[in-house]
């Protein structure tokens, strides 16, 4: 009896207190297949940040995780990289703990830009802004698509985050990261019952 009694005041807690999921808009970059767009719902950051909607352009031919379209970020030798961003609907909250996920690929077909990149996530007080790094991962290696998992704690309240592929290591270079399916940002369980 006691332990039904404890499992429905578990439940009654839940849901008096419901997730704060923040949830991204177009969050599968859908879109017109394209070179040097920028899908809708996001913005791009930084002076050479032409990201493309992919399949299609660039000789990039495989097929998306989610829906019809994904997004394709690159490097250049020149020491420039893109990354785009989005203005949340709500902020994440500080202190708080979440649980992102994202389907990522390499293409080794994308004219030249071949090499792996690493993938970044950050959030930011303002548009473009990279305050806190809410996750990362090594050099993305492979063709097919693999979902990443990242758990973090937001040090500060953030109303936007920051989308990047980036080099690895310190020297420049030309490489391309596909992204798609990006997850809402999730309570933690753990955070809601503490």
């Amino acid at each position: 009896m006691r332990i039904l009694l404890l499992l429905f005041a578990i439940g009654s807690l839940s849901s008096a207190f419901p997730p704060t999921n923040v949830t991204l808009r177009n969050a599968s970059f859908e879109g017109t297949p394209q070179d040097a767009k920028i899908p809708e719902e996001w913005f791009g950051c930084g002076k050479f940040s032409t990201p493309d909607i992919l399949p299609g352009p660039w000789g990039v031919y495989q097929e998306a995780a989610d829906g019809n379209t994904f997004l394709g970020l690159i490097s250049r030798e020149d020491g420039t990289w893109e990354f785009i961003g989005q203005n949340l609907d709500k902020p994440l909250k500080k202190d708080e703990c979440y649980t992102f996920r994202v389907k990522l690929a390499r293409s080794t077909g994308y004219v030249g830009y071949n090499k792996p990149l690493k993938f970044r996530i950050w959030g930011g007080t303002q548009k473009c802004e990279k305050l806190q790094l809410l996750g990362h991962t090594v050099a993305v290696l492979h063709n097919k698509w693999k979902s990443y998992r990242f758990d973090f704690f937001a040090n500060n309240e953030y109303s936007f985050i920051v989308i990047e592929a980036h080099y690895s290591g310190k020297t420049p270079y030309r490489g391309n990261l596909l992204i798609d399916d990006c997850s809402p940002f999730e309570t933690c369980v753990r955070a809601s019952l503490d």
